[in-house]
């Protein structure tokens, strides 16, 4: 079942990287955090290391596509 969930979380974090290439910020962060808060539940339901890791590549992830995400905000206002 965690494989279908990492599935899951993969293609939102597709929809991310698509929004932040049409420059639309606020679909892009709206998705990113609902897909942190996805992750967040499966941080604190799992206890296999191999999912944890997982959690954590795309934490890291997300962090990187947030401070896209606010460059574009920048862009905008500048």
């Amino acid at each position: 079942m965690q494989k279908d969930k990492f599935n899951i979380i993969k293609n939102k974090v597709q929809e991310i990287i698509n929004f932040i290439a049409e420059k639309n910020s606020r679909e892009a962060n709206n998705r990113l955090v609902e897909v942190s808060e996805e992750l967040d539940e499966l941080l604190d339901f799992s206890d296999d290391d191999e999912d944890l890791m997982e959690v954590s590549r795309y934490q890291v992830l997300l962090n990187q596509l947030h401070q896209k995400i606010a460059g574009l905000d920048g862009q905008a206002t500048s």
